[in-house]
């Protein structure tokens, strides 16, 4: 198996302290599912009453886990509930095995936790058509039960890496009428990340009480634009789910509040950044916004046809302000345009303007601007008000590294 031995040169200073959330416990423990001597296994234990609202991968292959997740998202919240996370296997391609293995931890999350076994939500992530060998998960329950802790949640972001480089954090605090609710999430991705949910693994809680429906509705309006514009590879997971918890226990109600639905927005945004800043090999943070384009859905099409160039990737990877490949990649990709009205711009550099090299192009401005490690190109259709941006990373030797011995 490939070994990370270095950091994301644009990974965060440190980890951020995260709130404690009431209504959820956290407990992690190595259990030896793939890999040796790491965490690999999560366990959160919520408080009877919490809504779980839920996005998944959109896969035809999508996992077993996936499968029993989705079934379950929209039940009553009767009892406590649990979430259940491995890493280093993604019991995906495992045929009825791979429902078999799922049953058998949710029966016994429910037996050692006392949760319904409807509310036993699992993930599995990592290699993909090997079983999963669900007995050594199941042989740790106990000890992941005794073990729980309100204060956990650091540990919980490093038990469910697998090629990332660092675990990945975000919270925010929302006050309303004197009243104060906490969200923190945590999330694993580096590769095999392209948007049809969000292709990896996402954990948001808080201590709110929202109603169901409304916590579904407000994970879904944000997954849009948030997990859904990210892309590192363009390789879209068998495995990935979004899962969030609102416990309830503050005792303030947030459904509706204006101020929750912008703080879960800006902390499903930060942590889309951070699978992006950790894409595998990854060196540069890209953003691609697209304006002028006939429709908001012909802009993100055409923006993700941008993010997900290897040319323009590489390009960005060797700082070429090399434009020429980002006319290449909107002719490429089937939305609307017209080549006599677009202009493209490096940062602040316009390089390109209806439909030819801009008069004021300055190769070495554009240039210094590939070489910091936050690149933004900007494009203007010039057709209509559609708009849309979306993030990635550059493509560098690092990625092969990491992909070409993933399984050895």
């Amino acid at each position: 198996m490939a070994t990370i031995t270095s950091v994301s040169p644009l990974a965060p200073a440190q980890f951020p302290n995260l709130p404690v959330i009431d209504g959820v416990r956290f407990a992690t423990t190595a259990a030896g599912v793939r890999y040796q001597g790491r965490t690999d296994v999560m366990l959160a234990v919520l408080d009877p009453g919490t809504s779980i609202a839920g996005v998944f991968t959109r896969s035809a292959t999508r996992a077993a886990p996936v499968l029993d997740c989705q079934d379950k998202i929209g039940a009553a919240a009767d009892g406590p509930a649990a979430i259940l996370v491995n890493s280093g296997n993604a019991n995906a391609f495992t045929g009825q095995g791979g429902v078999q293995s799922v049953q058998a931890i949710t029966a016994a999350v429910s037996a050692s936790c006392d949760v319904p076994q409807s509310r036993v939500f699992t993930s599995s992530t990592g290699v993909i058509g090997e079983p999963l060998p669900h007995d050594k998960i199941t042989a740790v329950l106990e000890g992941l039960n005794t073990g729980l802790d309100a204060g956990g949640i650091a540990a919980a972001a490093k038990a469910i890496m697998t090629t990332d480089t660092f675990p990945k954090g975000a919270s925010a605090s929302v006050t309303e009428n004197g009243k104060t609710v906490q969200i923190a999430g945590i999330a694993k991705g580096s590769g095999m990340i392209a948007p049809d949910m969000a292709t990896m693994l996402v954990y948001i809680f808080t201590d709110a009480r929202v109603d169901q429906a409304d916590l579904q509705s407000m994970v879904s309006e944000f997954n849009e634009v948030t997990f859904n514009c990210i892309t590192v590879d363009s390789d879209t997971s068998t495995s990935d789910s979004l899962i969030m918890a609102a416990t309830g226990a503050s005792g303030v109600d947030m459904s509706g509040s204006a101020a929750f639905k912008e703080a879960l927005h800006g902390v499903m945004l930060d942590l889309a950044h951070q699978v992006v800043k950790d894409g595998e090999g990854a060196t540069k943070f890209v953003e691609i916004a697209v304006t002028g384009a006939a429709s908001a859905v012909d802009a993100k099409t055409h923006a993700m046809a941008i993010a997900n160039s290897p040319l323009i990737k590489t390009a960005i990877a060797g700082e070429d302000p090399n434009w020429g490949r980002v006319v290449m990649a909107i002719g490429k990709s089937g939305a609307a345009a017209d080549r006599d009205l677009l202009s493209i711009r490096f940062g602040d550099i316009e390089v390109a303007k209806d439909g030819w090299r801009s008069p004021d192009f300055s190769e070495a401005d554009a240039a210094a601007h590939m070489k910091g490690d936050h690149v933004c190109i900007g494009v203007d259709l010039g057709l209509g008000t559609g708009a849309a941006t979306v993030w990635t990373c550059d493509l560098t030797h690092g990625y092969i590294e990491i992909n070409a011995d993933y399984r050895s």
